[in-house]
């Protein structure tokens, strides 16, 4: 899929986009979870100091005195994560879990809890709430801190968080994957509109379809008018082509009838310098409206076939009455169901001119075959006369040169099939024939 792809930035838009905001979730239900733990552990803890705070009380030397330890066997543990501490004036006391350690209580004031995380013995990482409270009538005060090992909540906090994001980034792939159907079912109307505009190229009078989104019907509603002036411009061209042959015609036979005089006075070189003056003007005449017809093709309605074993009965009948067509013999080898996806008036435009060719320079047989080959409908034309030689039947065909430039009998005729093979969307090939003369191929992709 190229960069510049259409579906391409739209599926990377929707992954970036969806991917900063689960990124965005995954932080924001993070931090909504750490702080719901550590405000449970908070409330858990701060429970066991204000029991302590409400049994604990200062002796004549201002040492606290615990009237009723807390109950959780995990206080009385050694190392167990678990520990209670209130100090005074005159002293200390502590839970058992504390052995001969002790905590680092922060100085607090004012009358609510607070939180903190401190080192604390055997290693441990310990999440706090302390505060200081007045138990004694005398103003004295104590400071009670209770604290836990903080590594399971931590442990906790990172469990969650991988687990969410795993979570997140299986979300990531279904959302991408959703991103895409919307992408590929969006982008559905347009796929049909490279073969539409194709019609449009081959046919000037194809036109696209209105059923598109409204998002794409102004660009479709542009190619349609794109497409009408080009038509009305084709149009307009060809009448005036044919319009100016048509009006040539005149003034040649005008010139054709005073050669003919000049021949009866006694001119006769006079007059062969107009017959060859005409003749080349003729020929130039019948490319040209070889030429307009060739445009008129192209804007034949697409899906036309032709039956080439009939088009080539047909051509042969004729030929075979003329002067020439006498003296050679014709042979079909062409299946009756074979078809070519081209006009049948422009197979038999083509056809006509190449067996008139062969038989103006065949000696006396000319062969027309036909068959598939690959996805290729081939018609050939081959005759027994000189032929042309490898170098100039390649040079023949090259794109761009003309082939009325040739030497005489194989330009024009060969000049009209290049123009009609290229309107139809063919090919034409020239090489030697295995009868020894010239063989013309024609060839067509087979309609679908």
């Amino acid at each position: 899929m190229r960069r510049s792809s259409l579906r391409l930035r739209l599926l990377g838009g929707a992954a970036v986009a969806v991917f900063a905001a689960l990124a965005l979730c995954w932080a924001g239900l993070s931090w909504l979870f750490h702080r719901h733990v550590e405000e449970r552990e908070a409330v858990a803890l701060t429970h066991v100091a204000e029991r302590l705070a409400a049994d604990v009380s200062l002796d004549a030397a201002g040492k606290p005195v615990i009237a009723t330890l807390p109950a959780d066997p995990r206080f009385d543990t050694l190392a167990s994560g678990y520990y209670w501490q209130v100090i005074g004036s005159g002293g200390t006391a502590q839970s058992a879990s504390l052995w001969d350690q002790n905590l680092t209580v922060p100085q607090v004031a004012g009358d609510r809890w607070s939180r903190a995380t401190a080192a604390g013995p055997f290693g441990h990482s310990l999440f706090m709430v302390a505060r200081t409270v007045r138990p004694d009538p005398n103003a004295r005060t104590v400071r009670i801190a209770v604290a836990e090992d903080d590594a399971d909540l931590k442990r906790a906090m990172r469990e969650f968080d991988r687990e969410l994001a795993a979570s997140l980034a299986l979300l990531w792939l279904v959302l991408s994957l959703a991103g895409w159907l919307q992408v590929s079912l969006g982008l559905r109307p347009l796929a049909g509109v490279g073969e539409a505009i194709d019609r449009l190229r081959r046919s000037p009078a194809a036109r696209l379809p209105a059923d598109y989104p409204v998002e794409v019907a102004p660009l479709t509603d542009a190619i349609n008018a794109l497409a009408d002036a080009r038509e009305n411009d084709l149009a307009r061209a060809r009448r005036r082509a044919a319009d100016l042959a048509h009006s040539l015609k005149t003034p040649l036979a005008v010139l054709g009838a005073q050669s003919r005089r000049a021949r009866a006075a006694g001119a006769a070189d006079a007059a062969d310098g107009l017959d060859r003056a005409i003749a080349a003007m003729a020929a130039a005449l019948e490319t040209e409206l070889a030429r307009s017809r060739a445009a008129a093709v192209r804007g034949a309605v697409a899906g036309e076939q032709a039956v080439i074993a009939d088009i080539a009965e047909q051509v042969v009948a004729v030929l075979e009455r003329t002067e020439a067509g006498e003296a050679i013999a014709f042979s079909v080898e062409i299946d009756p169901a074979l078809r070519a996806p081209v006009a049948p008036s422009d197979l038999a435009e083509m056809l006509g001119a190449l067996v008139e060719n062969a038989v103006r320079h065949g000696h006396r047989q000319v062969r027309l075959s036909a068959g598939t080959e690959g996805e290729m409908v081939r018609l050939s034309v081959e005759d027994d006369g000189p032929g042309l030689d490898p170098a100039r039947a390649a040079a023949a065909t090259e794109r761009g040169r003309r082939l009325d430039e040739r030497d005489a009998g194989h330009g024009l005729g060969l000049a009209i099939v290049q123009d009609l093979i290229e309107a139809t969307e063919g090919e034409m090939t020239m090489g030697r024939s295995a009868l020894g003369g010239l063989l013309v191929t024609l060839g067509w992709a087979q309609a679908v």
